[in-house]
């Protein structure tokens, strides 16, 4: 575990392999019930229940457009429910003040713009305004929790840097660095590996990790499914608007499942490096070596 800042007082640590799946999950301090969301009118998810278990590394995932955005806009009350309610410490979440909810759920979303010119401290130093108020003001106290903010995400040595000029992944730091300054017990990030390249891809979810570690729950919205198998605890298949299952990768992670949510043949095997379910799509025609071998003796290679 990185050294650097402490996790909130009230979070609750990771969960272990026995964490409960499925319905039968019902330990969180924020959940969704029977929700029905909708853009103008338009339904987009209809009658979703989920739980987000304490302690967790929840990933959601499914194909574009299923309605996983749209799910964690709502935990993250950006999107009010046409029906059913979300749920946060036991009450409606919309009926609470701002600052009480920013002090408790941090959010990274799916595209985040700085300021023009703003520095990469300035901006993770927006992550405490959820801690100001009239008589109290910026402290000591909130200059350290910018710095170990800082640190615990490697950005430490560009505090002074526009962020602007940062390269995708060290803006994703950056940003990761200022909800983690708000220092809340449970952060939601829409898609944080979108537009990286692989290696950048790896380091932001080491990073959620690292967190997870800490005891902060995570909610992350993922394209990439052995990704998601490989660093979840909880996960979440959604399809046409609609939950298909959800508990621990290893338990309902299986071929059945890919095909039914994303319309696949595969194999799940067990990921020789994490142990973890790792989906391998089924070849359409052979390629490399099995193209060889599947080539007649007496025909010229392409």
């Amino acid at each position: 575990m990185t050294p650097g800042i402490q996790p909130p007082a009230d979070s609750a640590g990771p969960s272990g392999p026995g964490l409960a799946s499925g319905p039968e999950v019902d330990s969180g301090r924020l959940r969704a019930e029977a929700v029905t969301l909708a853009y103008d009118r338009r339904v987009v998810a209809e009658d979703l229940s989920v739980t987000v278990p304490d302690g967790s590394f929840t990933v959601v995932v499914g194909p574009n457009a299923c309605g996983k955005s749209t799910l964690l806009r709502a935990l993250a009350r950006l999107l009010r429910p046409e029906r059913g309610r979300v749920l946060l410490d036991g009450q409606a979440i919309g009926s609470l003040p701002a600052k009480q909810v920013a002090r408790t759920l941090g959010l990274l979303p799916q595209t985040s713009v700085a300021p023009d010119g703003i520095t990469v401290a300035d901006l993770v130093a927006r992550g405490r305004y959820p801690h100001q108020g009239l008589l109290r003001q910026w402290s000591r106290h909130d200059e350290r929790v910018v710095a170990e903010s800082m640190a615990a995400t490697g950005v430490s040595a560009l505090a002074g840097r526009p962020v602007d000029e940062l390269s995708g992944g060290q803006r994703q730091r950056v940003w990761i660095a200022m909800a983690l300054a708000q220092q809340t017990p449970l952060l939601l990030l829409d898609e944080p590996t979108t537009y990286l390249d692989i290696q950048h891809q790896i380091e932001v979810l080491e990073l959620c990790a690292d967190l997870h570690e800490r005891g902060v729950t995570l909610v992350a919205v993922l394209h990439d499914l052995n990704q998601a198998a490989r660093y979840a605890t909880h996960l979440i298949a959604m399809r046409d608007g609609r939950i298909e299952a959800q508990g621990p990768p290893a338990a309902i992670l299986t071929a059945d499942l890919v095909e039914r949510v994303f319309g696949i043949r595969c194999r799940v095997i067990e990921d020789p490096e994490s142990g973890t379910p790792l989906v391998v799509p089924a070849a359409r025609r052979p390629t490399g070596a099995n193209a060889a071998a599947a080539r007649p003796a007496d025909s010229p290679a392409p």
